[in-house]
């Protein structure tokens, strides 16, 4: 399968990176990188530090460094580290450099070189997936599927993790986002409702430590103050896989439940980056859901089913690797 993925890494984007390169599914044609972890810099970096650490062999493009419209986001460092990845020392005298095209360019370019066989993976704020759509609105009925991680639709007890309503890859980019999910390209939101619900435990992250190598022992390390952010202000016992759960979903699309729609993202006032969701077969009076595409929402998960893919293809693949720098 032919996959762009389009990152901010980031950890659990690391982690999702993990899972990519070890799924024998997955031809990977491009990793595009955007702000949202840290400064596009930072993210292109990682990307560039994490496909050689991986031993993966696929080209980096820089991508956009601030939002459509609005200003570029403040770091988080308390959440990923301000390198990104976990502030353990990894990226000490490591340099490369990205391709030289710029990120929505190359999109647009795969996309056309093989048409109907692309499947778009995001796991950022979508401004790469936004400008790619401004230089070529055609791509929407070339691509195979576009699968996101984002969103938050009020399933279950978790809502917003950066405000009461929004998740963070949306608001960082939201007048993006409702590009992105208002274009008539086939679409599965991966959000909060189910990504919240799949807890790699310390003891799970210990475990492919043993498993999968010096790859799993570096997920393991790098995790350790992202863990620690979930479990003391949310109580997980463990981290959510995010970006993790998303990647898994364009694999195994049978272990997630699906709603069907039109999505649209809140640009302005008190809930913006709110993504909401009119489901299929609801009436309302004219209004802004009219004459849009009907999406996918992921709404339920089988946990257990996406741990043990995730533990099963990285074991298989890293388990014995050494690590490449």
């Amino acid at each position: 399968m032919k996959i762009i993925f389009d990152t901010d890494p980031g950890i659990d984007d690391a982690m999702a990176l993990a899972y990519l390169g070890a799924q024998p599914q997955a031809e990977l044609l491009a990793l595009t990188t955007v702000f949202g972890n840290g400064g596009v810099e930072i993210t292109t970096r990682n990307a560039l530090y994490l496909t050689q650490r991986f031993g993966i062999e696929v080209p980096v493009y820089r991508g956009a460094h601030t939002p459509l419209v609005l200003p570029a986001p403040t770091p988080a460092p308390h959440v990923h580290g301000y390198d990104g990845l976990g502030d353990i020392g990894a990226l000490e005298g490591f340099n490369a450099e990205p391709q030289a095209t710029f990120a929505p360019q190359r999109i647009v370019e795969l996309i056309r070189e093989f048409p109907g066989e692309v499947t778009l993976l995001a796991v950022g704020p979508l401004t790469n997936l936004a400008l790619a759509l401004d230089l070529d609105p055609e791509i929407t009925g070339l691509v195979k599927e576009v699968v996101i991680m984002g969103g938050a639709f009020g399933w279950g007890p978790r809502r917003g993790n950066v405000s009461p309503v929004a998740e963070a890859n949306i608001i960082n980019d939201p007048h993006a986002a409702d590009k992105v999910l208002t274009a008539n390209w086939p679409l599965r939101a991966v959000g909060l409702d189910v990504t919240t619900q799949c807890i790699l435990s310390t003891a799970a992250a210990r475990e492919l430590g043993r498993t999968a190598g010096e790859t799993g022992q570096f997920l393991f390390d790098i995790s350790r103050g992202y863990e620690k952010l979930y479990t003391e202000r949310d109580g997980f016992a463990g981290c959510a896989m995010h970006d993790v759960a998303a990647a898994i979903a364009v694999f195994e699309p049978h272990l997630f439940g699906y709603a069907r729609g039109t999505i649209r993202a809140v640009t302005d006032g008190i809930a913006i980056g709110q993504t909401i969701l009119k489901e299929e077969g609801r009436s309302f009076p004219p209004g802004p859901w009219d004459d849009l595409p009907v999406q996918a929402v992921c709404r339920d998960v089988d946990v257990e089913g996406v741990l043990s893919a995730y533990h099963s293809v990285l074991s298989a693949h890293y388990g014995g690797l050494k690590t490449a720098v």
